[in-house]
């Protein structure tokens, strides 16, 4: 119950966060902010954790990769994973993807038990965490824990955004 009431605040929080990113213009949702990731790169990135977290690890996928998806920056690279960090997509675009992966976390949360929780996951997958015998809940927290930092970031950028214009 923690796990899906955690995520449902995490969602109501971005909705709020993407409300207000959409009465930015576009390209300010595409700038830099003390040379990290701009907004769209942000959840470009969210995107790939979710991917990896739970598409890969929880899910068993082995494609779970949509081509918006952004690794962090040191990532080695990996052929059929994703990684272009010059793409310029809409925020549209970005969010309709950041909608399917949300829906993928969020009907993972509603099939948890706490055997689920506790079962052990494994990937060797390009691009997935390197993780051996890593518990369902411990990916979830994963997962939690980067939207909820990410999150932060994303709030803090579009403050700095807002007083540039």
């Amino acid at each position: 119950a923690g796990f899906r009431e955690a995520w449902a605040i995490l969602e109501r929080l971005w909705d709020g966060t993407c409300t207000r990113a959409k009465t930015f213009p576009e390209p300010a949702l595409h700038r830099n902010v003390n040379d990290e990731w701009s907004f769209i790169q942000t959840l470009r990135h969210l995107g790939f954790a979710t991917a990896a977290w739970v598409g890969v690890l929880i899910n068993g996928s082995t494609a779970p990769w949509h081509p918006l998806d952004l690794p962090w920056d040191e990532a080695p690279g990996w052929d059929g994973v994703p990684g272009d960090r010059e793409a310029r997509p809409g925020l549209d675009e970005v969010l309709a993807v950041r909608g399917q992966r949300q829906a993928m976390v969020r009907a993972v949360m509603e099939s948890l038990t706490d055997d689920e929780l506790d079962r052990q996951v494994s990937s060797t997958a390009p691009g997935s965490p390197r993780e051996q015998n890593v518990s369902v809940r411990e990916c979830l927290r994963v997962v939690l824990n980067e939207e909820w930092e990410h999150r932060l970031y994303a709030e803090r950028d579009l403050t700095e955004l807002q007083k540039e214009n």
